[in-house]
């Protein structure tokens, strides 16, 4: 049986739809909601819920305990992924590099353009790839979203797009 953490962060892929209000808004997790949906026979899933903001709102201290958190977590299980907002994710995959260097597991960060609650969401395709991608890849940390896998360091948001990609290297 496969131990993977899922370290919940808020994001898009968690906002649901505040009727009254009119807004999109991280006030309650749908993780659960799609775990329930998936079928993940051989492996068990510890949530850590730490947090439920939209990325734009990350501090660097938030960076840095989402890194120590994943760490943490790495030490007792067999893999770590980290359900984060697509803005600023990339920003805690390089403070996840910086603080852990190579961790004993693999640690992927995966979240989503659209949330869960909407249609043409990307978001359980997103969060699938990571449960998949967590269980065999190499020690190391990673984005999984859109049917592909990235290191850091090294990754950004390509904006135009909405995906993740290489940074461009400077030359």
């Amino acid at each position: 049986m496969a131990r993977i953490s899922l370290i919940s962060t808020g994001g898009t892929i968690e906002k649901t739809y505040d009727e009254l209000q009119g807004v999109l808004q991280n006030q309650v997790s749908v993780l659960d909601v799609m775990l329930n949906t998936l079928a993940l026979e051989g492996v068990e899933i510890v949530r850590v819920p730490l947090m439920n903001k939209d990325s734009l709102e990350m501090t660097a201290g938030d960076h840095r305990l989402i890194a120590e958190t994943a760490g943490s977590m790495s030490a007792a299980h067999d893999g770590v992924v980290i359900v984060h907002g697509t803005d600023r994710l990339a920003a805690t995959g390089d403070e996840c590099v910086e603080m852990l260097g190579t961790p004993r597991v693999p640690i992927v960060l995966t979240g989503a353009m659209r949330p869960y609650v909407m249609r043409n969401t990307d978001a359980m395709q997103n969060l699938t790839e990571a449960l998949l991608a967590v269980q065999l890849l190499e020690p190391g940390i990673y984005v999984a979203m859109h049917n592909k896998v990235l290191a850091f360091p090294g990754v950004e948001k390509d904006r135009t797009n909405g995906t993740f990609v290489r940074a461009p290297k400077n030359t």
